[in-house]
């Protein structure tokens, strides 16, 4: 189950991977702390356009906070792992946002 959570954590690395690149558009200069980590995390196929993708989805869809949050995940996904496992009611709204999010990026970026 960790396994999983920790994937899911990832999926801005996910969206960051290649595939249909025809819908990155015009994402170019999309930055953010989400762009920025997803660069960081140094993935052979992460590259300004489609790390942008996911930055302008995540802009369009989460709060600054949110957007905040999701790129610790990437820094360290154990964040994730208890966030996802908290009894909080806060932080199961949150993952029902992050849940969205991951199905947009990976529809549009993907």
């Amino acid at each position: 189950m960790k396994k999983l959570v920790v994937l899911s954590a990832l999926v801005v690395l996910t969206a960051c991977s290649g595939g249909n690149r025809s819908n990155s558009g015009s994402t170019r200069g999309a930055t953010g702390d989400i762009s920025r980590a997803c660069l960081a995390a140094d993935r052979s196929a992460a590259n300004p356009s489609l790390c942008g993708c996911v930055q302008r989805v995540a802009n369009a869809e989460l709060s600054s906070r949110d957007r905040a949050r999701v790129a610790t995940f990437m820094a360290d996904p154990e964040i994730a792992n208890e966030t996802k496992i908290s009894n909080s009611s806060a932080n199961d709204a949150f993952w029902d946002r992050y849940r969205a999010f991951i199905s947009s990026a990976r529809s549009q970026c993907g």
